[in-house]
């Protein structure tokens, strides 16, 4: 029989890139996916894709949905706690061991909750193997911890019904692939506030750097922790150990700001290639749209140094796409 596998955030960046990497690499895949309105171009597209219509919060699609199959990979709302346990309970009731592969991120070690770092470098980088007591043991207070401690008990607790893993990516670049959103998070963010300001920016030193990659080196990963679901768990670590940082190279605050004025400017869209220099409580006020506290300190003024050490060792993740700087103008105009 085929594999069964229900996909979860199939309209976002990432999760509508996974689904269309599985529908051209593994023809063979019986995917569902969950749907709340169904992009005009979606069954065109994917005509063998089964569609169950809900949001995160449709509990009862949801749980039905993942008792039916093999591999769950949920890339919706990192922080949603209804649908994780919807998505657990639902694997529960299956006879055979199943899968969940959840997208987390590297959030949760990220320093912007401590103010001696931002806009300048933290020389912490972690490493998902060398600090995944810390990691799994990290305080409520960190970003995206509230579902990880729903994920890590219920493969503790159900090893022999659910193997789990969170797939944690760093900023990601490059253009998605879905029906729907195709831009990351960061660029569009960064473009709008230097819209508003009229130049490129730097948080105090702008020495604060993050690890990124390449949209494409992440579904890179994302399908060899696929394939070893499917193969029964493979190679891969799950469970405690199914913690798998994605990232590929780093970059400070301060060069990314330097090299998007130049391009910028160069395409007339600010007058000056220099960035400005800016304190932290005007950063803090920046992407207000949002609603979300402190969400452009987060983006713009904090560390978050990690090592795909685990994606390495285990799964042969070899990253291969552009760098950043490669990529960096067409991302930039793609904000326009």
């Amino acid at each position: 029989m085929a594999p069964k596998l229900f996909l979860t955030g199939t309209t976002g960046y990432i999760g509508g890139t996974v689904l269309d990497t599985l529908v051209a690499k593994h023809p063979e895949y019986e995917i569902t996916a969950l749907l709340r309105n169904v992009p005009s171009n979606f069954t065109s597209r994917y005509p063998k894709v089964n569609i169950v219509k809900g949001d995160y919060d449709s509990a009862e699609v949801i749980s039905d949905a993942a008792s039916k199959a093999n591999v769950v990979v949920h890339s919706g709302n990192s922080d949603h706690e209804p649908s994780i346990k919807a998505l657990i309970a639902g694997l529960l009731k299956r006879d055979s061991t199943s899968f969940l592969i959840h997208l987390g991120g590297t959030g949760v070690v990220a320093d912007w909750q401590q103010p001696d770092y931002l806009g300048r470098v933290n020389p912490k980088v972690w490493s998902d193997i060398e600090n995944i007591d810390e990691i799994i043991s990290l305080p409520d207070k960190a970003l995206h911890r509230n579902v990880d401690k729903i994920i890590l008990d219920a493969g503790a607790q159900n090893s022999d019904k659910v193997k789990t893993a969170i797939i944690c990516p760093p900023d990601i670049y490059g253009p998605g692939r879905g029906p729907a959103r195709t831009n990351s998070v960061y660029f569009p963010a960064f473009f709008e506030e230097i819209k508003k300001l009229g130049t490129s920016f730097y948080p105090a030193e702008g020495t604060n750097t993050r690890s990124w990659v390449h949209i494409e080196d992440l579904m890179t990963l994302y399908v060899k922790l696929i394939e070893a679901a499917i193969d029964g768990g493979g190679n891969a670590n799950w469970g405690k150990e199914g913690y798998y940082f994605a990232s590929s190279q780093e970059a400070s605050q301060l060069d990314i700001a330097k090299a998007t004025g130049r391009v910028l400017h160069k395409h007339g869209l600010i007058s000056s290639s220099e960035p400005q220099q800016l304190p932290l409580d005007q950063v803090d006020g920046m992407v207000s749209s949002w609603g979300i506290p402190h969400i452009a300190t987060y983006m713009f003024a904090a560390n978050s140094r990690t090592r795909a050490d685990r994606a390495k060792a285990v799964l042969s993740y070899e990253p291969r796409a552009p760098s950043l700087w490669d990529s960096l103008e067409a991302d930039l105009l793609a904000c326009k």
